[in-house]
Order: C-alpha cells, then structure tokens, then sequence
C-alpha cells in the first residue's frame, strides 16, 4: 500500500541525515536573517531567509517542513527580535511551509508549480494572516496596512518565485538533491 505524502513527510523525521540537514538549513537562514534582510518602514521587510525553509519542504514535505519552519521561526527571532513575540507569525511559517511542501515535495521542479504555491503564500499567508496579525498587534486598520503589503508581495511574488526557481534548478542540475535523498550505502 503506498503512503500518503503527509505519512511520507512525517517519516523523513525518523532519519538521522534529515535532522542533520535541517540543522544545516537552519544556520544558513539564521545567517541569512542576519545579513541579508531589509526592513521597509515598521511592518514591511524584504529577506532571503525563507530560501533555505524552501529547500527543506521541498526534499522533505510539508510535515517536516511545517515542523522545521516553526521551530526556525522561534530559533530566528532570538538572535533578532523585531517587536513582540507572537504565535501568529510562527503559524504562519508554518502554513506557508505546508503550502510549500504540498505543492514541491516528490515533484519536479518546474516555474509554474513555484509561481503557484508562492502566489497561494502571498495571498493567503502573508496578504492575509501576517497583515491581521499586524492589525491585532498594533491596533492600526487592517485595511490600512493591507495596500502597502499588498504591493510589495504582488512586487515579490514573480522576483521570489524567479529566485527560488533558479537556485532549486541550479542545485538539482548539480546532483546535490539527489545526494541528499539517497540513503547511505552500508558496509557488509
């Protein structure tokens, strides 16, 4: 009986290697969140930090990479806090790494199927979730921070899914995927 791809996720877990590259796709977006981020005024900002989160839903699934991106999201705001802490945005990485790894996970990578899942993020993620969170936090009208968010992820949904395409290309062109998906091989 073949699994189910959340079943499929949740067993990438099991494996000692997984945890390893995780760990490994966790200090490369801490580094990232640290040197290559951008705020834009108080409730806008532009980073790279989620390329890493990316990779890791799409070789693991969405189980794994919804874990991963909350424990992240925690794990990143402690060397930076920016305002209060609040679980809002944590579920919110968490559902856009489920969004991710649904659309990505055991599937070739191609633009469109990238286009599609960032387009759903932008919309329902961060248009909606992250500007209701901000309205709660703040007390500033939902509709009020809505135009500004809506324009900058309309702006960096084509860039992003651009970015992401390139590098997931790149890196499967050089084998490294497959690399990191075989099971090492056990001496008799």
């Amino acid at each position: 009986m073949k699994k189910s791809m959340l079943s499929q996720s949740a067993g990438e877990l099991k494996k000692v290697r997984v945890l390893t590259l995780c760990a490994l796709f966790a200090a490369m977006a801490v580094a990232l969140e640290l040197v290559a981020s951008i705020d834009i005024g108080p409730y806008i900002s532009i980073g790279f930090s989620g390329l890493p989160n990316q990779l890791v839903d799409l070789l693991f699934g969405p189980v794994t990479g919804s874990l991963f991106a909350g424990a992240l999201d925690i794990l990143k705001y402690i060397p930076k806090p920016t305002g209060a802490f609040f679980f809002g945005f944590t579920f919110d990485a968490m559902l856009a790494a489920f969004i991710y790894g649904v659309a990505y996970y055991k599937k070739p990578v191609s633009f469109w199927r990238i286009l599609i899942a960032k387009g759903l993020v932008a919309l329902i993620v961060n248009m909606f979730f992250a500007t209701l969170w901000l309205s709660m936090l703040y007390g500033k009208g939902f509709f009020i921070l809505f135009p500004a968010r809506a324009l900058k992820n309309v702006i960096m949904w084509p860039i992003e899914s651009v970015i992401f395409f390139v590098l997931a290309k790149g890196i499967e062109r050089t084998g490294i995927f497959r690399g990191m998906l075989e099971e090492p091989k056990k001496d008799k």
